[in-house]
């Protein structure tokens, strides 16, 4: 089975994570994700409706995964490209990309929802937010500049410092996300969102959206992003005992 299943609803194509239980980004995943979206530009489809699994869009990344790594830091440093790959697809796509978020996503699956240019989320008890201080991770700077452009950089900085994820309510009203459904309807949603922006005229509208999104495109460039200094600081002492602390309690 594919990591990523495409669905075609016309000119929309709906592009499906598909690694259960949580969708937990891995680098075969990541990279599925950035061909799914190029190939999707290329097939010259109108837009794209980018959904996870029921209850949970996308956990982040794959955290026992890259602790498996040890100190094999050539392979940790190709995960977390592969990461940044993904966001990259997404957030440079010539075509909109719409977040179906049925559920959670905290981390680098809010990574992934920021880069689109609209989010729906389901309604109910689920949350998102870039949670990185409580695993003992820093944000980049170009991945704080995603949060700090969709809510303001007061409150960013109070999300980002405390690790905080909000419930969905919380999210609309901050403008973290742009729509809350029945989860049922998240992916429907979205797909009526594009279908009203596909029947603007083409070329001035992604234009349009070209120069409104240039600070993103931007801030997603390696020299934002500084990876091999996030990979220094991932052997850190700090973050390896949140590290250490986070695996126990996925161990139970």
């Amino acid at each position: 089975m594919s990591l990523v299943e495409a669905v075609d609803h016309g000119s929309i194509r709906e592009l499906r994570l598909s690694r259960p239980p949580v969708n937990a980004l891995d680098p075969a995943l990541c990279r599925a994700i950035a061909d799914a979206v190029a190939a999707a530009a290329s097939d010259g489809v109108g837009g794209i409706v980018l959904a996870g699994g029921p209850k949970v869009f996308s956990a982040g990344l794959d955290v026992p995964y890259l602790v498996s790594l040890g100190e094999d830091r050539r392979a940790l440093h190709e995960a977390w490209n592969a990461f940044f790959l993904a966001a990259r697809a997404i957030a440079n796509a010539p075509i909109l990309v719409v977040a179906a978020l049925a559920g959670h996503a905290p981390a680098g699956g809010c990574v992934l929802a920021l880069c689109c240019d609209y989010r729906v989320m389901a309604s109910g008890p689920f949350s998102i937010g870039l949670n990185e201080t409580q695993v003992g991770l820093v944000a980049p700077e170009g991945i704080q500049h995603l949060l700090r452009r969709t809510v303001g950089p007061h409150r960013a900085e109070r999300l980002l410092l405390a690790g905080e994820l909000v419930q969905a309510d919380a999210a609309l009203a901050m403008g973290l996300v742009d729509e809350l459904v029945e989860i049922d309807h998240v992916a429907t949603r979205a797909r009526v969102w594009l279908e009203q922006m596909l029947q603007l005229p083409r070329g001035p509208m992604l234009e349009t959206r070209r120069i409104a999104r240039a600070d993103l495109v931007a801030a997603l460039e390696p020299g934002r992003i500084g990876l091999e200094r996030f990979i220094e600081g991932w052997y850190s002492a700090d973050t390896q005992a949140a590290l250490r602390a986070l695996m126990a309690r996925l161990g139970k």
